[in-house]
């Protein structure tokens, strides 16, 4: 795109929602070295640590691939279906 006598690229971004959360200002202090120690942002280093946490947090829930393939862990209901010695032969292969 040609704006003012200069070419000017449009940049799409995903959408993002912002979370803010107040801290004392010694957990800031503490956060700020923290991330200065591994040459992070602060946003880094608290995204980091959230996802981290999410993932640990959440293993036991549903992954995105079980979301798009029909398993035991997606449907108990599967489980006891296929849960039977005719069956048992490919869980072999």
């Amino acid at each position: 795109m040609w704006i003012g006598g200069a070419f000017m690229t449009t940049i799409t971004s995903p959408r993002r929602a912002r979370l803010s959360i107040d801290v004392s200002r010694e957990a800031r202090r503490h956060i700020h070295i923290a991330a200065a120690k591994r040459e992070q942002s602060i946003r880094d280093y608290v995204w980091e640590a959230v996802e981290a946490r999410l993932k640990h947090d959440l293993a036991d829930e549903v992954s995105p691939a079980d979301l798009v393939a029909l398993n035991e862990r997606v449907d108990p209901v599967l489980a006891d279906l296929w849960d039977n010695p005719k069956d048992a032969a490919y869980d072999k292969l």
